[in-house]
């Protein structure tokens, strides 16, 4: 048995081929082409191979599918006289075999021991470029030998994990004995892949050739390859070595493992080294490897492992124009706009990635919020491009999907037509056979005639009427033939020309079905390369998507870490408050020793007093008269001594509360305005005090105790006010703390003048306090303009109102009742089927909340006749209710406000019932209700023991509140969506440009509505400074906004007395600290649980306002 060497079989075929080229002029130019490119890419000239070279033969690859022509012209070159060409030739195979169509590896085999003997032809002689021909090729047999026992595996290593451990299988005597170690041995390729990089080095350096000429990038041009290699190769080996260390014991593995360890420090110091070179910099992005190795006993160490991505930019070769360089064809049309589409992505992605490692731009905002506000809008405007471009690819999937089913179906009938011309070729060519033999037999030649002329008639009517004209010719030759012949050499000679014409047409067929088929070939690999384009363009959005995702993630790391600053100032905030009320108690304490002081002062004047006393009854009785007035005339001047001790004790107290004024300590102290009107309306009485005990003295200077005691009791009164003043200042807006501050330190050098004036007796006739009253009656008016705006109701009618506003409450509730009821029974006569279910399910939860609330206005009333009770003593209810009056009054304003909120929220089902409201009124008046509620329960219990039984019962109401107000809502919002119709949108029938104008409208739409939400907006922040305004609040106390609701309830003032018990008008709404919004607020759904826990977040929100506004109001 004879064998055939593949280069005569790989001859042969590139002789059929050029036969079938020579008959298509455009074959003939493609072939042309590629052949002037394969000479031009491999020559003996020390240049690196051009991109355009190698992209023009690798296509030509996959027009023939296979190598036949590069094979074909690359055995005629002389690789053994040159070793630049045999360099230049392997690095060309290598880009060929990893690049090329899949029919290339097997080409590629048939020549697997040329490459070999070329390899070791270079390896014994000593030429530079020789010993890198000798590792290549060593190389490149290896990477043969491993995809053709691996054929799962391509020649370019792009494979998923999912393909890697189905190739290494699952058994285990499998995986270690088969697959593994053929997949080691591509692991020894990457030690080959190591070995040449070093070798390149050491010749630049002893050839002084840097990366910047053509000798040395003619060395390094194939190393490009060779790093795509290493990278897909180190992560096969890193996950078939985890998949072995599963299945196998650690010592057995420890060879593996060191021989992996040393190859990883080479591998690395191959990368580390490339990516320093400057030639390597413009054309491919070399992965940076871990800094050590990968831990293979600890299987958890496979999730840290990142496969290496080697990444070459979409940049065109700077191309120059040679004099013998043809002129570039369009090889394959892409459309501009996905090639832009391709070029833009990556620099937005570099942009991105840029932003990240060095921060923003200079100048640019560092607002936490507005970044993650913008993340948010560029991530829905990229999940909109996102659909649309995966629609846009369905589509073109679709369409790319019928054009191949139908030409697979051109194809499978063309190939189907094929085979039918060649089963009758072949009878007719048999037939022809037979006729020949019987003629040349030379028997019976009428017979064999008439035989001959029946069945080439039949042959030719049966077979050759599906084909074109010849075949009638050919039957009506055959006719002509059979009735002209006369003998039989004549019958011969036509029956030859017969067969000649059969044979031309058959060979026409052939080539015609050839290339068809070979178009059909072509155009449905154009087919799959727009189809593998889309699938990459859809790969890299959604890429761009989960960077976006992981942005936005580190964006809510951000929020998060807000949120913990917020909680640490809030401690800085408790820790305060623990600070002033240290210092609270530190002046109750000096307050308390200055009255100790003041007390031991005025038994000093009494015992002085009687001293005196004793001492002017004992001169009376044992001196003159003359020792009289000695005796009265030391007298006023130990009396006159006395005023000045006292007067100089007086302005010590004074400097002192002025010195605290500029204490950097005090400016933590806060004062209630309340507590600042009692201490300057002491002072006007102290002064009026000190007024007459001056008046006293001038008239009888020999007795100076009264006026001693109104200068005692002004200084520590005056100054109370002055350091009142000042901690009132703190919580005050800026003009009126600077003007407090400014009347507290007028008050404090008028008082200091005057008690100068008393200390000097040429100035003790005419000191006047009139002064100091006149500041001192300043500070009271601002003290008074600071206070909250209260009801106009006299403090003794307060108790009488508390009961009346609970009652009215209490009647608003039940006349809510029945009037859900009326149109409970309405609704059942006017309407059915599922406007009647919705009615009822709102009525009904409607019915339940005002139950509830009726229930806590019991509990709330129960409760505050217990605190009554319980603290005033022998006072009356209404001496209680006076005294207490700010707690009245949150009482009488949050009962006004349940009554106004029940009132609202019938009409507003009653508007919904009646379909001439909408459902968001009903919700808004459920969170209303649900925030009185909550004010009057915290007014209730602010001053409720801890102890109560009647406590719980109220605290139990008010949850029960809460979950009806959050049934009410969801039952209102289920309603609404029943009765809602939700189109969904039709696009059959609508073009790209229709579409195109449907988008701008609703684009215009979007944006009108944006508009109008954001002018509602600033006209709901308008309306509520307003209330603010009215309800006393200082504009610095405002909450900024835009309008935004609140999470708070709304303040409640006090509103003047009622007249009926029905509640028609929404009372005003009192001051409330000012509490900064939640920078983030989870956003609500539509389901009934989120719902109710939105309202217990907001309820909760609001029992720590109503306990800090009550602390305030008792403070």
């Amino acid at each position: 048995m004879s064998v055939v060497s593949p280069d005569i079989c790989m001859g042969g075929e590139a002789n059929q081929t050029r036969a079938k080229i020579k008959s298509s002029p455009l074959l003939s130019s493609l072939l042309s082409s590629q052949l002037s490119s394969i000479s031009k890419a491999i020559n003996s000239t020390e240049t690196p191979v051009k991109e355009k070279h190698a992209r023009r033969i690798i296509l030509g690859t996959h027009r023939e599918k296979g190598a036949y022509t590069f094979w074909s012209y690359a055995l005629g070159f002389p690789l053994a006289s040159s070793s630049i060409l045999s360099w230049k030739f392997c690095h060309v195979l290598h880009k060929v075999l990893r690049d090329g169509h899949r029919n290339v590896l097997q080409d590629c085999m048939r020549h697997h021991s040329s490459l070999v003997e070329v390899g070791k032809l270079w390896g014994n002689l000593h030429d530079k470029y020789g010993q890198l021909v000798a590792l290549y090729t060593r190389l490149l047999c290896t990477k043969l030998e491993f995809h053709v026992k691996h054929s799962e595996i391509p020649p370019n290593l792009e494979v998923t994990d999912e393909v890697l451990e189905r190739t290494a299988g699952t058994d285990i005597n499998n995986v270690t004995q088969q697959n593994i170690w053929q997949v080691l041995r591509g692991y020894l390729t990457c030690v080959l892949l190591s070995l040449i990089f070093p070798l390149v080095l050491r010749q630049l350096n002893t050839s002084i050739a840097i990366s910047t000429l053509t000798s040395g990038q003619c060395r390094l041009s194939p190393l490009i390859q060779v790093i795509q290699d290493c990278s897909h190769l180190y992560h096969f080996t890193v996950k078939l070595l985890f998949k072995l260390h599963a299945c196998l014991p650690a010592d057995t593995l420890q060879g593996h493992r060191e021989r992996f360890h040393d190859q990883f420090h080479s591998l690395k110091t191959f990368f580390n080294k490339a990516r320093d070179m400057m030639y390597f910099k413009r054309l491919i992005q070399i992965p940076k490897l871990p800094d050590s190795p990968p831990n293979f006993l600890h299987a958890a160490s496979l999730a840290k492992h990142v496969k290496p991505v080697v990444v070459i930019p979409d940049e065109d070769e700077p191309e120059q124009q040679d004099d013998d360089d043809d002129e570039p064809e369009p090889l394959i049309e892409v459309s501009d706009v996905s090639t832009s589409s391709l070029q833009v992505q990556p620099q937005v992605m570099q942009l991105d990635i840029f932003d990240q490692t060095f921060g923003p731009p200079n100048g640019g905002f560092d607002d936490r919020d507005l970044q993650i506000e913008s993340l948010k809008r560029d991530l829905e405007l990229l999940r909109a491009e996102l659909d649309r471009v995966k629609q846009e690819a369905q589509r073109y999937i679709t369409q790319l999907k019928s054009q191949i089913n139908s030409l697979e179906a051109e194809l499978e009938e063309q190939r189907a037509q094929k085979q039918r011309a060649l089963v009758e070729n072949e009878q007719l060519r048999m037939e022809l056979e037979a006729t020949r033999r019987r003629n040349a037999e030379h028997e019976s030649l009428q017979t064999t005639f008439i035989e001959a002329e029946s069945k080439i008639s039949q042959a030719t009517e049966q077979r050759y009427n599906k084909l074109k004209e010849k075949h009638t010719e050919l039957v009506a030759s055959h006719a002509e033939l059979l009735r002209k012949s006369a003998d039989t050499v004549k019958m011969l000679s036509v029956t030859q020309q017969t067969q000649e014409e059969v044979e031309r047409t058959k060979q026409q067929l052939s080539f015609e079905i050839d290339r068809i088929k070979q178009e059909s070939d072509m155009r449905l690999e154009e087919q799959k390369f727009e189809m593998e384009k889309l699938k990459r363009e859809l790969e890299e959005k959604m890429a761009e998507v989960t960077h976006m995702k992981a942005s936005l993630q580190s964006s809510e790391t951000t929020s998060l870490q807000m949120s913990s600053s917020m909680t640490a100032l809030q401690a800085e905030k408790e820790r305060l408050m623990r600070s002033v009320s240290e210092k609270e108690a530190e002046l109750s304490s000096l307050r308390q020793s200055a009255q100790v002081q003041q007390s031991s002062l005025q038994q000093e004047r009494e015992r002085s007093s009687r001293e005196l006393g004793e001492l002017q009854g004992k001169l009376q009785e044992k001196v003159s008269q003359d020792s009289r007035e000695q005796l009265k005339q030391k007298l006023l001047e130990e009396q006159f001594a006395l005023l000045q001790g006292t007067v100089t004790e007086a302005e010590n107290i004074i400097q002192d509360a002025v010195a605290k004024l500029d204490d950097p300590l005090h400016v933590r102290c806060t004062s209630s305005p309340d507590y600042l009107i009692s201490r300057a309306e002491a002072t006007l009485g102290s002064i009026d005090k000190v007024k007459k005990g001056h008046a006293d003295y001038l008239s009888n200077m020999g007795d100076a105790g009264g006026l001693l005691r109104a200068l005692t009791q002004f200084s520590h009164l005056a100054a109370d006010t002055i350091i009142n003043g000042s901690a009132t200042a703190h919580m005050a807006p800026t003009d009126h703390a600077d003007r407090l501050t400014e009347n507290c330190r007028g008050c404090a050098t008028q008082s200091l003048q005057y008690l100068k004036d008393l200390k000097s007796k040429t100035t003790l006739q005419r000191a006047d306090p009139a002064s100091i009253r006149i500041i001192v009656q300043k500070i009271l008016h601002l003290g008074q303009d600071l206070r909250p705006k209260s009801m106009d109701v006299r403090q003794d009618e307060l108790g009488d109102l508390v009961d009346k506003e609970m009652a009215a409450t209490s009647a608003a509730i039940e006349e809510a009742v029945r009037r859900i009821d009326e149109m409970m029974n309405q609704a059942r006569k006017d309407t059915t089927g599922v406007k009647l279910e919705v009615n009822e399910r709102i009525l009904n939860s409607c019915t339940d909340l005002m139950k509830a609330i009726r229930m806590l206005v019991i509990a709330s009333t129960d409760l505050q006749k217990e605190i009554v009770e319980s603290g005033r003593g022998a006072a009356t209810i209404k001496e209680f209710y006076a005294r207490n009056s700010r707690w009245t009054e949150g009482l009488i304003s949050a009962a006004k406000a349940v009554g106004w909120g029940a009132t609202e929220m019938v009409e507003s089902a009653d508007k919904v019932v009646l379909h001439t409201g909408k459902y968001e009124e009903l919700i808004v008046c459920s969170h209303e209700i649900a925030a009185s509620t909550a004010q009057l329960v915290a007014a209730s219990k602010v001053k409720a023991d801890r102890n109560s039984k009647r406590l719980p019962v109220l605290q139990q109401a008010s949850r029960h509140v809460n979950e009806m107000a959050a049934k009410v809502v969801a039952s209102t919002k289920t309603g609404q969506e029943h009765l809602e119709d939700k189109d969904t949108m039709d696009f059959s029938g609508m073009s790209l440009i229709k579409l195109r104008k449907e988008e701008m409208e609703s684009q215009v739409k979007v944006l009108e509505l944006e508009s109008q939400l954001e002018n509602e907006r600033l006209r709901l922040g308008e309306l509520r400074k307003k209330h603010y305004d009215l309800a006393g609040v200082p504009p610095e106390q405002v909450p900024e906004g835009n309008g935004e609701t609140p999470l708070l309830p709304h303040p409640v003032t006090m509103s003047p007395k009622p007249t009926k018990p029905a509640l028609m008008k929404k009372p005003a709404l009192a001051q409330k600290p000012n509490i900064p919004p939640k920078t983030s607020v989870r956003a609500v759904k539509k389901s009934p649980c989120v719902v109710c826990e939105k309202i217990r977040y907001n309820l909760l929100m609001t029992l720590t306002y109503s306990l800090f506004l009550c602390m305030l109001q008792f403070k």
